[in-house]
């Protein structure tokens, strides 16, 4: 009973405050977000650093995906554009600490530096650029405005509304209907997920975008609800992909900041592939 109501008041305070921060402001967006990718970053970090002859550097990680997430938000905002002469210089900071990581395991004295240098990178594609990739999501071109670009806290926001239908709809569904329709998406990853669990979050989240559609007309109906469907398939697979991860480095959580709930990663593992899948599909239907 304790660890329901400890698992209920974080859930709770971790909607609120994402909501809230969404909501708010731009800069409020990007420094939850920034926490956000930094933490994961490190969560990764951590728990791979736990492998034999496995050392990235933790600290540097990062402060690499803080420069990379604020480097795309500067971009994205329109920031970049009116300050620099040449706009893409803003990411040489990132691109600097990236050169530095891959650079000093030369000097690591590791046999097993193709290790380090592998989860390194993989920490900053699997785990900061979804998050910076966030901005191109939040920001949309806006001729009128100062910066050339507005925030629309909308779409951001409608991520992540999806993947909590998502998730609440094939647990729902699962556990009405699973075993009684007892089909597997990958037994071997994650014995609990059905079929049929699935197909039913992903038809509350499309229907969450019909929902959508009615007070935020810059998408269609058809396309908020293929808004929908792309995050609860992505963020599905997102899902799957840290399970598997877990399972492999043979942990149970990724960590322990939220309590009852696990760590960053385990909060944030379905929206890891569900943001780029749905800045493809935004960038899409833009250009319609």
């Amino acid at each position: 009973m304790n660890n329901f109501i400890v698992r209920t008041l974080t859930g709770v305070a971790f909607v609120a405050v994402l909501v809230a921060s969404i909501v708010y402001s731009p800069f409020s967006f990007g420094a939850l977000f920034a926490v956000v990718s930094a933490l994961s970053t490190m969560e990764f970090c951590n728990i791979v650093n736990k492998q034999a002859g496995v050392q990235t550097n933790v600290f540097i990680s990062i402060l690499a995906s803080l420069m990379l997430f604020f480097a795309i938000f500067a971009y994205s905002c329109g920031y970049a554009n009116a300050v620099l002469l040449m706009p893409s210089s803003v990411f040489l900071p990132y691109l600097l600490t990236i050169i530095y990581l891959l650079v000093s395991q030369l000097y690591s004295g590791r046999e097993n530096a193709l290790a380090s240098w592998a989860f390194t990178m993989m920490g900053q594609l699997y785990v900061a650029l979804p998050f910076a990739l966030l901005n191109c999501i939040a920001f949309v071109p806006y001729p009128q405005s100062s910066m050339g670009t507005a925030y629309i806290f909308m779409y951001p926001l409608a991520v992540f509304l999806f993947l909590w239908s998502s998730d609440s709809g094939a647990y729902c569904v699962g556990s009405l209907l699973g075993k009684k329709i007892p089909y597997r998406l990958f037994p071997s990853i994650s014995p609990n997920k059905s079929w049929i669990g699935s197909i039913g979050g992903t038809l509350l989240a499309v229907g969450v975008g019909a929902i959508i559609s009615r007070f935020e007309p810059s998408l269609t109906l058809l396309q908020w609800m293929g808004f929908g469907l792309v995050v609860a398939i992505f963020g599905t697979w997102g899902d799957l992909v840290e399970s598997q991860i877990k399972r492999q480095l043979g942990i149970k959580d990724s960590g322990n900041v939220l309590p009852g709930h696990g760590g960053m990663l385990d909060r944030f593992d379905s929206s890891l592939l569900a943001i780029p899948a749905s800045l493809i599909y935004l960038h899409f239907i833009w250009s319609l």
